[in-house]
């Protein structure tokens, strides 16, 4: 992947970055070239965005097909009260233009699914699925290994949070989640709740495994769950 240099602002802007070892000028560039998805802008899609945006991923695209609700802005913290109603890709690309003018946004306002993942994915070098529907995930995890894409997978519950990355060559969805697995085993957080910085926490957890996918630092969660209790305040990990 290659990009254009950084410009002084952006040398500026991204000076922790640059002074990071193991980032460096190297590791910028990688991100200035980078083509991001984030499935779905809500949760965990939004601290995902965020960072992503603020450490300069140079285009970052986001699909989903809801509106922001009042009920959203709890936890979805890129999302405003002014923007209820709104689109939510809308209103991510409005977070995203008034964070970091340099990031471009490619907006996906469609519900992605069997018919049309492929396709979507297909212009991207990463993807980030922070959705809550089981159907959803499986399909965007189908795309992602038929194109040979690494999937940065995050899921939430209550007070408790899991991230994993699917890689080309390493183990699969379905090593995870069997075929029979369906939303009916997953509570929803309409019926359960859901503790607000929870999506935080795994969000961001969702950034970092892409940035380090990018930028080849580091150790990616590929065979690892990472699992988060809040309750208890305890990060643990097995394989799979």
């Amino acid at each position: 992947m290659a990009s254009d240099p950084l410009s002084p602002e952006e040398t500026r802007r991204y000076s922790r970055h640059l002074v990071l070892k193991g980032i460096g000028g190297s590791g910028q560039q990688a991100l200035k070239a980078a083509r991001v998805l984030v499935v779905g802008a809500g949760g965990l899609g939004s601290p995902a965005i965020a960072y992503l945006a603020g450490a300069g991923v140079g285009t970052l695209g986001v699909v989903d097909n809801d509106h922001v609700s009042l009920s959203n802005l709890q936890r979805q913290m890129i999302h405003t009260t002014d923007g209820i109603g709104d689109s939510k890709v809308d209103s991510a690309g409005r977070f995203v233009h008034a964070l970091n003018p340099h990031v471009d946004v490619v907006l996906h306002r469609e519900r992605i699914g069997d018919d049309n993942a492929e396709t979507i994915v297909a212009g991207y070098h990463l993807v980030l699925d922070g959705t809550d529907n089981i159907a959803t995930r499986r399909a965007v995890a189908s795309a992602a290994e038929t194109v040979g894409l690494p999937l940065v997978s995050g899921a939430v519950s209550m007070f408790d949070g899991q991230v994993t990355v699917f890689a080309p060559g390493g183990p699969r969805f379905g090593d995870l989640y069997p075929a029979e697995a369906n939303d009916e085993d997953l509570p929803s957080c309409e019926a359960t709740g859901i503790l607000g910085p929870l999506t935080g926490v795994i969000g961001t957890l969702m950034a970092m495994e892409a940035l380090k996918l990018i930028t080849g630092i580091g150790e990616p969660l590929i065979g690892r769950v990472l699992t988060y209790d809040g309750k208890g305040g305890r990060f643990s990990e097995f394989s799979y």
